[in-house]
């Protein structure tokens, strides 16, 4: 007998919530996004734990779309769940957070 494999659907809602959580409180994200922007540009070190640059701050959605070389609106757009990113930019979210793709995308129940 073949297994029947359920087919599962992403709550969209809670996905948008995660990534704006993501942009506010994740160092990883914090850290990439201050390389690609400012690396020689401020007082840098390759070492990010010497940095001067302020981490317990947010970066904005105008840095993140830099990054993810999108428009800011397509940010504010993922993260109040206007539109839904695209896998390839799920994934590389969920790369640079450090984290699982799994810990981000939220599966209806």
């Amino acid at each position: 007998m073949v297994k029947s494999i359920q087919r599962k659907y992403i709550d969209w809602v809670k996905t948008a919530k995660n990534l704006k959580l993501l942009r506010q409180d994740n160092i990883n994200l914090r850290r990439y996004v201050c390389g690609q922007l400012y690396y020689g540009k401020r007082d840098c070190a390759i070492n990010c734990e010497v940095c001067t640059f302020d981490m317990d701050h947010s970066i904005s959605q105008n840095e993140l779309a830099q990054v993810f070389n999108v428009s800011e609106s397509m940010v504010a757009n993922w993260e109040n769940n206007k539109s839904c990113p695209h896998i390839d930019d799920l994934i590389f979210y969920s790369q640079v957070c450090g984290i699982d793709l799994f810990d981000v995308i939220v599966f209806v129940e």
